[in-house]
């Protein structure tokens, strides 16, 4: 979008508060990981209590949805209760999208802390070696310098 005066201004946002809580920080795996964990178990307590409401017959009670939920969610599904109505299989449908997302993030933030670790390790050994063999030049240089003033002196008191 640009002004009359030809300036470019940023579009504006569906979810402007939502926006500003989310690039306070920046965004890294960890707290990747931690929305969507907020969003997961947030998710499966709304999915518990909707399921129940939608669908008594099959879960008449709270405790009932949640359980479900609980075992949708973590991709479990013993399948001792299992929704009926097109309502429940919809929230059932939301609840295993959310459940993948969460134990794909998850296993993505283990791995990324992994490989960081890993990548932290070898950069120290390669500035370690580095280091010595830079030392090692630098005392190998003092000793030519060192010959070569020492010869400098023999040839200036040499006769021409």
């Amino acid at each position: 979008m640009s002004t009359p005066e030809g300036k470019a201004t940023a579009p504006k946002t569906a979810h402007p508060h939502a926006v500003s809580i989310l690039s306070r920080k920046p965004l890294t795996t960890a707290r990747a990981a931690w929305i969507i964990s907020c969003v997961t178990v947030l998710m499966t307590i709304i999915s518990g209590v909707l399921i129940h409401l939608t669908d008594k017959q099959n879960y008449p009670e709270l405790g009932d949805g949640l359980w479900w939920a609980i075992q949708t969610v973590t991709t479990v599904g013993y399948g001792d209760l299992v929704p009926t109505s097109t309502t429940g299989r919809f929230i059932a449908a939301l609840v295993m999208v959310v459940g993948i997302g969460f134990l794909t993030v998850i296993t993505a933030a283990i791995t990324s802390t992994f490989i960081e670790s890993a990548r932290r390790r070898l950069l120290a050994t390669r500035t370690d070696t580095v280091s010595a063999r830079l030392d090692q030049i630098g005392t190998r240089l003092d000793a030519i310098e060192a010959t070569l003033k020492k010869f400098s002196g023999h040839l200036d008191d040499a006769p021409r």
